[in-house]
């Protein structure tokens, strides 16, 4: 096994201990991609010290935050463009079928919610027994439709011929307003559905992407905290051992000169 003198770093050369450097094989995969992009003669039993490794490490964080960052407004422009999007108005049916009426439309409702009513029935009703009392028992000396009342099954043949067609045209715009609504929850539900998709999109991308790597980001916050520790320890070190140097060499040409 190689002595702890003999490892040097694999980007400036420089010898580096086992305390202060890590192998490849040790690093992340990523971590590990981006040096040997930048240095494909590495192996994965090379060593790089705690400097360079820094240094590598805000690369690779800010290359995910920055893909994060990519992504997140990827999703939201497609969001915001599918909530802006006029591809179909929702419309108002009961106010676009009262714009468009006319005479013979409200004539045919109007008659279609009468005969429809319990006041119809009992107007129906009022004028059948009057009818067939007046001419039944010739009230007020009035005659006109003897029993069996023929004319009155002609009077009621002619309301009902009429009356039909009529609530047949006031079923069709009924129709109508069934259809212009069912037409309104299909886009409604449709721009609903994509809006749900984009969303989803969203949250899975910040439960499997954003997560992790915030995660991630967060450890390699530590991991850089402790590297910047580790030096600035080494340095405070060094400086007492300098300062020591100094006053030796000071001592030392005093010495000389007296």
């Amino acid at each position: 096994m190689a002595d702890e003198k003999e490892l040097r770093c694999l980007v400036d050369g420089e010898p580096v201990n086992l305390e202060g450097s890590l192998r490849l094989s040790e690093l992340e995969v990523g971590l590990r991609n981006r040096i040997k992009r930048d240095y494909p003669q590495s192996k994965v039993d090379d060593y790089i010290c705690g400097h360079h490794l820094l240094k590598y490490r805000l690369e690779h964080v800010d290359a995910l935050i920055n893909a994060d960052m990519k992504q997140t407004r990827k999703i939201n422009q497609k969001l915001t463009k599918a909530l802006q999007s006029d591809d179909y108005d929702i419309i108002d049916v009961n106010d676009t079928l009262k714009d468009s009426l006319t005479f013979g439309q409200k004539v045919s409702d109007d008659v279609a919610r009468f005969g429809g009513s319990w006041g119809f029935i009992f107007v129906f009703m009022f004028v059948l027994i009057g009818w067939m009392l007046v001419n039944g028992l010739h009230l007020f000396g009035v005659n006109f439709d003897n029993y069996p009342f023929i004319l009155l099954n002609l009077v009621l043949s002619c309301v009902a011929a009429i009356q039909a067609p009529i609530i047949m045209m006031s079923q069709n715009r009924s129709a109508d307003r069934d259809r212009m609504m069912a037409e309104n929850d299909y886009h409604v539900n449709l721009k609903s559905e994509h809006e749900l998709r984009l969303l989803h999109a969203k949250v899975d991308h910040l439960a499997q992407n954003q997560v992790p790597h915030t995660m991630e980001i967060a450890r390699f916050q530590l991991e850089i905290l402790g590297e910047i520790r580790q030096e600035l320890a080494e340095l405070r070190t060094r400086e007492p051992r300098r300062d020591s140097a100094k006053r030796r060499e000071s001592h030392h040409e005093n010495m000389d000169h007296s």
